[in-house]
């Protein structure tokens, strides 16, 4: 049974992310268009738009062309935003990468995209030049958004007297390649295109109360789809006023909001528990909050009530996808008796269905089923990866989302469990098998397996079950969690080990995660 959006469709303009943003600031020009909440550092509508054209033609000058990979390794600033677009004014194609990232992790990006370019901040600029080292780019392909000897800076590519290069980008060509792992492996490049981010912009902004009076919070990052389209560039296609944050911290997040009057607040579920549990909230005046909502990962329905209680506001959530662009669902903003432990309705232009994963039959109310998503904010494919495509884009353009819903009479979803092996720690994608690829280069392990647990707090984490090599005896857990944490991101670290004599597998070598999981029900 196909499910469609209970919203009309919206026109979705046929033009490039630049056009559809940039198309003219009117009275809002003068008015702040990002602000740094640490800093204080801003940019009204009208600099953001100089910024951009200077940005495009100093990254032209040195090479940049139409098609070019430029990648981006930075925490949110207003100057994220500017590169950002800039380099799609140079008719180029970002690709965003985790802030969190080891050089290894990195040049993989930038390897795989094909990045002729690498802009990071100083703090970063370490990994940066050993991620660009290992990907094969030449030490002036590092640019800096801050000022560091030796590197081309961001004041260096604004400074140009050229002018822009010729828009030559339409609705169809790639935008951004963000990178995600998708129902399970490796992480891979998202071919998303000016198109899919024009109509998810057009999709979510016609759910959402977000105006010119409006302040956005954007403490998750840009380089997540997430905080990129419903942050930055809604905040930008809205002309309402982003307040950025470079990490979370709970004392600077709560002071942020109460100096900056900010209304929109967008989170992860880990951020509800501190605004639920933590005293020092109610040292901070937080009325100005018109709306939380939260993504990125399952919300519990108390957890968001009791946010909702203690600040007097409004408590929403939604679901999504980097190969969605990413808002798929979203819960009305007016609706106060909605199930809050539900995704809410189809966004416009989206029709859905539930299929068996067991039979491929469709199932309608009341039954449980993978969601399959289709509409204009559905990726092109994956990058260089035409196998993984094929496996979550079908023919007839369903995304196959790796995630079982139901869904009501009147359109609401629910997302109830996974088909997919991906592990969300802290709203963070975690693929097993890069965990058991890097435990197996250990010449202690024999064999390993990955799945995610929860933990005490009901995170999910990833927990390794490992098969000691014979002359390892002596192997810990304690050593084993060690030789993952040095080697990857900090969100990918093992959090739990159990030793086990084998690792159940099919006939055809996989692994059969659901043993495991049965394994852990059982002793839990």
């Amino acid at each position: 049974m196909v499910v469609r959006s209970p919203y009309p469709d919206v026109e979705i303009p046929e033009v490039s992310l630049y056009d559809f943003l940039f198309s003219g600031f009117g009275d809002r020009g003068g008015a702040t268009a990002f602000v740094d909440g640490i800093s204080g550092a801003s940019l009204t509508f009208d600099q953001l738009e100089d910024m951009v054209d200077k940005i495009a033609a100093g990254l032209a000058e040195r090479g940049i062309a139409a098609g070019d990979v430029v990648g981006l390794f930075a925490p949110n600033t207003p100057y994220y935003a500017a590169v950002f677009h800039g380099v799609l004014r140079a008719n180029a194609v970002v690709t965003s990468a985790n802030s969190l990232y080891t050089p290894g992790e990195l040049a993989h990006q930038l390897t795989d995209s094909g990045a002729k370019l690498l802009v990071t901040v100083s703090a970063f600029l370490d990994r940066a030049t050993a991620a660009a080292e290992q990907a094969g780019l030449p030490p002036e392909a590092v640019i800096t958004l801050d000022p560091v000897e030796g590197h081309t800076s961001l004041i260096d590519l604004i400074s140009t007297t050229a002018e822009p290069p010729a828009q030559t980008v339409g609705a169809t060509d790639i935008a951004v390649l963000p990178y995600s792992s998708g129902t399970t492996g490796r992480a891979k490049g998202v071919i998303l295109t000016h198109r899919n981010l024009v109509a998810n912009l057009v999709q979510f902004g016609a759910l959402t109360g977000v105006n010119t009076e409006s302040k956005i919070l954007a403490v998750l990052p840009f380089f997540h789809i997430y905080g990129m389209t419903v942050m930055m560039n809604n905040g930008i296609h809205k002309r309402a006023t982003v307040v950025t944050m470079p990490r979370f911290d709970l004392t600077d997040f709560l002071r942020v909001i109460a100096e900056h009057k900010v209304t929109y607040v967008y989170i992860a579920p880990p951020i509800a528990v501190a605004l639920a549990k933590h005293p020092v909230v109610d040292q901070y005046d937080l009325s100005s909050i018109e709306i939380i909502f939260s993504g990125a990962a399952p919300l519990d329905a108390e957890l968001g009530r009791a946010v909702a209680k203690r600040l007097g506001t409004r408590v929403r959530q939604g679901y999504g996808m980097t190969e969605l662009s990413p808002v798929s669902h979203s819960m009305r903003e007016e609706d106060d008796d909605a199930d809050l432990n539900s995704v809410g309705v189809a966004l416009p232009n989206i029709e859905c269905k539930l299929v068996d994963p067991e039979s491929g039959e469709e199932v309608g109310p009341g039954g449980r089923g993978e969601l399959w998503v289709k509409g204009p904010n559905v990726m092109s494919g994956y990058l260089n990866n035409p196998e993984a495509t094929a496996i979550t884009l079908d023919a007839d353009g369903y995304l196959h989302t790796g995630d079982v819903a139901t869904v009501t009479d009147d359109g609401v979803f629910t997302i109830v469990d996974r088909v997919k092996e991906l592990i969300k720690y802290k709203g963070y994608q975690v693929p097993p098998a890069e965990l058991e690829a890097l435990l197996l280069t250990n010449d202690r392990i024999a064999d390993a397996a990955v799945i995610g647990v929860r933990d005490a707090e009901g995170e999910e984490v990833p927990k390794a079950f490992v098969v000691r090599q014979a002359n390892a005896d002596d192997l810990s857990e304690d050593e084993v969690m060690s030789f993952v944490a040095e080697r990857i991101a900090p969100h990918k670290k093992v959090r739990v080990v159990e030793f086990i004599s084998e690792i159940p597998k099919s006939s055809s070598g996989k692994i059969l995660r659901k043993d495991l999981r049965a394994r852990e029900t059982a002793t839990g």
